[in-house]
């Protein structure tokens, strides 16, 4: 009999474990910042956004806004400033790379969505922005997103939602997708395609890179609101709590001291208007 309890003793401390470490099987965020080392998904291709630079460093505000909140984690608990890696995560993998625990945390254009949010953890929105097209800057057919519904062919990329949001509109349009927004804008660039549509954040980028080649065009419904909101978070493990909290607490002093601010315009530059702060922990819009 005591080696019958002892043993439904270890299987109850065993299963309180597990419970404490979640059931998603995603990294600690918290215990891996304490340790000193973090992986950090971004995008690689964004101008402005998430770039990792010809010498192997990162740019953007995706990658400013990261690197503030795992500091400011760590400083609020008393560790170091932790050791990050990078890690690319394009827009089909950012839920496997979180559920497998490749990644303690991610800020790569992660717009919120209720599919999205019922298979990780969302810490922000830490910024609101709107859905776009990018066409050629000699093209004179597509001013609107109306000229899209003619047969044209829309790039996006795979896992993204942008696209299939046009497409539901518009059952005319020819849809084109690729793996990232770079093989995109290449193809716009060769006109293999007629326009490509993601965030607006997202083009303002790819079209400064670019410098006249291209043009944006805003997406308005008919009554003139915007096409989309796009509410850019921060994804971890499912069920992470603890370190949800965190990030929206980073996310909170971020706006308070005037750090987002500043990574918005030197990331952004002129276009820093297509970028509204977001607020952390308020997800009411799913609702609706």
């Amino acid at each position: 009999m005591k080696r019958t309890f002892a043993t439904l003793a270890a299987v109850a401390v065993a299963a309180s474990a597990l419970v404490g470490c979640g059931d998603s099987g995603g990294a600690d965020l918290l215990a891996n910042i304490e340790s000193g080392k973090v992986t950090l998904g971004t995008k690689y291709d964004q101008p402005g956004l998430g770039l990792q630079n010809t010498d192997g460093t990162m740019s953007g505000l995706d990658v400013d806004v990261a690197t503030y909140v795992v500091n400011s984690i760590a400083k609020d608990n008393g560790w170091k400033e932790p050791e990050i890696t990078w890690r690319e995560t394009p827009s089909a993998q950012r839920e496997t790379l979180l559920k497998n625990g490749e990644v303690d945390m991610i800020t790569a254009t992660y717009s919120i969505n209720e599919g999205r949010a019922n298979a990780v953890n969302f810490g922000g929105p830490y910024l609101l922005t709107h859905q776009a097209l990018l066409v050629r800057a000699d093209n004179d057919e597509v001013k609107s997103l109306k000229d899209l519904d003619n047969g044209r062919i829309l790039c996006s990329v795979t896992g993204s939602t942008p696209a299939q949001k046009v497409k539901d509109a518009l059952p005319g349009v020819q849809l084109q997708e690729y793996d990232t927004y770079s093989s995109c804008v290449e193809a716009l660039h060769q006109s293999k395609v007629d326009a490509m549509t993601t965030d607006a954040t997202i083009l303002y980028g790819y079209a400064a890179q670019y410098n006249d080649e291209f043009q944006v065009v805003e997406m308005t419904k008919d009554d003139g609101e915007p096409f989309t909101n796009e509410y850019y978070g921060i994804g971890v493990a499912k069920d992470a709590q603890a370190a949800t909290d965190a990030i929206n607490k980073a996310l909170e002093k971020m706006f308070e001291d005037g750090s987002f601010d500043k990574f918005v315009q030197a990331n952004l530059g002129d276009d820093a208007s297509v970028v509204t702060k977001g607020t952390p922990g308020d997800l009411s819009f799913l609702e609706k």
